[in-house]
């Protein structure tokens, strides 16, 4: 695991914690600089990033990315999205177009 990629697990882990307290939380936390820092890490990621890891956090699937990233995906259950690329192709891990 990279750095980067490990930056993005400790706020994902972060994210599920504060979502867990959210109903008993006074005041309630904003999410929005979690989701911020994902956006941020997300953008910075290298080229060479594992496609499906990409894939969860493009289309903001943050447990996906957890997961993957605990190297548990194989609990992933399949998307609504059907793993489609930008021009509505399918898409499968490791192939770009």
């Amino acid at each position: 695991m990279t750095d980067m990629e490990r930056q993005i697990l400790d706020t994902l882990v972060e994210l599920d914690r504060t979502v867990a307290a959210l109903a008993t939380a006074s005041p309630r936390p904003s999410l929005l600089p979690l989701f911020t820092r994902l956006d941020q890490l997300t953008a910075t990621l290298p080229s060479a990033t594992e496609p499906l890891l990409l894939h969860y956090l493009q289309k903001k699937s943050y447990q996906k990315a957890r997961l993957f990233l605990e190297g548990r995906d194989a609990e992933n259950q399949t998307g609504s999205c059907r793993h489609v690329d930008n021009e509505g192709r399918p898409w499968k891990p490791g192939v770009t177009p």
